[in-house]
C-alpha cells in the first residue's frame, strides 16, 4: 500500500514542484490496483496537487470522508466537478450534521460547505455506514468508533447545533478512520481522529484482528486538546511500539516536536507530497 499526502497545512523543505498547502487534509491511498482519496482539503488545492502527482480526479475509484468539517470536505465539490463521473463516497450517516467552532465568543460554521443534493448531482454516490466495512481487500472504513478511554475528551470549542437550536459539545459520532491490516500489523489512516487516537487504534486492532500497530498516518488533533490528553495519548502510543508515526494537519508543530522527541527517526512529518509505504 502506498499513501501520498495530497493536502496538508505545510510543505516540506526543498519540494521541487509547485504544490499548494492549506489548512486541511487529503490523503491518496493506492492499493490493490485502486486509488482511494481520504478527505479533500477545503478548496481547489486538492485538484491542483493531484494533477502534480499525475492522478487526475477522473482516475479516482472511491472517496472516503473522515468527518464533516470543511477543511476535510470543502474540496469535494471540485474533485467531483473535475472527475466528471460517478464516484462512490464512503462516510458516516451523520457527516452532514451542522457544525460550528466557538472561540472568543465568535460562532463560526465549519461543516460541509456544499449541500448533499448538489454533490449528488455532480456524481457523488453515497455509501453511508455506522459499522466497519471493507472497501478494498484488507482496507476497512471504521464506521463509528467506540469511546473507551476516559482521558480522550476532545476539543470543547467544537460544537454541534442541536434540535432545539442550542449548541452542545460535538461528540463526533461520524469520526471515521481507515484500517489496513498488512504483513507488519495494523496501519491506521486518520483524518482528525476526533474519536481519540487511542480509541481508534484499539478499535482498529479489534476490527482487523491485527496483533500490533505497525503505523499511524494522518491528523491526531492533539494540538487543541488538554495537556493531560496530549501526555497520556503519546505515552499510550509509545506503548504500542509502532514502526512509524506520520502525523500532520491538526497535530500542530508543538505536538509534532513531542512526537519526534518520543519516536526519533520513526516519526515522519507528513507534509504535502510525502509518500509512505505501508
Amino acid at each position: 500500500m502506498k499513501i501520498t499526502v495530497v493536502v496538508d497545512n505545510a510543505l516540506p523543505i526543498g519540494v521541487r514542484q509547485p504544490f499548494l498547502a492549506e489548512h486541511g487534509l487529503s490523503l491518496l491511498i493506492e492499493h490493490a490496483g485502486k486509488k482511494v482519496l481520504l478527505d479533500t482539503g477545503q478548496s481547489l488545492t486538492v485538484v491542483s496537487n493531484l494533477g502534480l502527482l499525475g492522478v487526475p480526479p477522473s482516475a479516482l475509484d472511491a472517496l472516503v470522508l473522515s468527518h464533516g468539517h470543511h477543511d476535510h470536505t470543502g474540496g469535494l465539490f471540485h474533485v467531483l466537478q473535475y472527475a466528471r463521473k460517478r464516484i462512490p463516497i464512503h462516510a458516516h450517516e451523520r457527516v452532514f450534521a451542522p457544525r460550528y467552532s466557538v472561540r472568543n465568543q465568535e460562532r463560526r460554521f465549519i461543516g460541509i460547505p456544499h449541500a448533499q443534493e448538489l454533490l449528488t448531482t455532480l456524481g457523488a454516490e453515497w455509501h453511508f455506514t455506522t459499522k466497519p466495512a471493507e472497501i478494498l481487500p484488507g482496507l476497512w472504513i471504521s464506521g463509528e468508533i467506540p469511546r473507551t478511554t476516559d482521558y480522550e475528551t476532545g476539543d470543547t470549542n467544537l460544537v454541534i447545533c442541536g434540535a432545539d437550536g442550542c449548541d452542545c459539545k460535538d461528540d463526533f459520532q461520524d469520526d471515521s478512520s481507515l484500517f489496513y491490516a498488512g504483513s507488519r500489523g495494523l496501519v491506521v489512516i486518520g483524518g482528525c481522529t476526533h474519536a481519540g487516537l487511542v480509541n481508534t487504534v484499539k478499535y482498529g486492532l479489534k476490527v482487523t484482528g491485527a496483533s500490533r500497530l505497525a503505523g499511524w498516518i494522518g491528523g491526531t488533533h492533539l494540538g487543541p486538546v488538554s495537556k493531560q490528553q496530549q501526555e497520556k495519548t503519546i505515552a499510550q502510543l509509545a506503548s504500542f511500539a509502532p514502526d512509524f508515526v506520520a502525523a500532520n494537519h491538526c497535530t500542530g508543530f508543538a505536538m509534532m516536536a513531542k512526537l519526534r522527541e518520543c519516536f526519533g527517526e520513526k516519526f515522519i512529518p507528513a507534509f504535502v507530497s510525502t509518500v509512505i509505504e505501508a
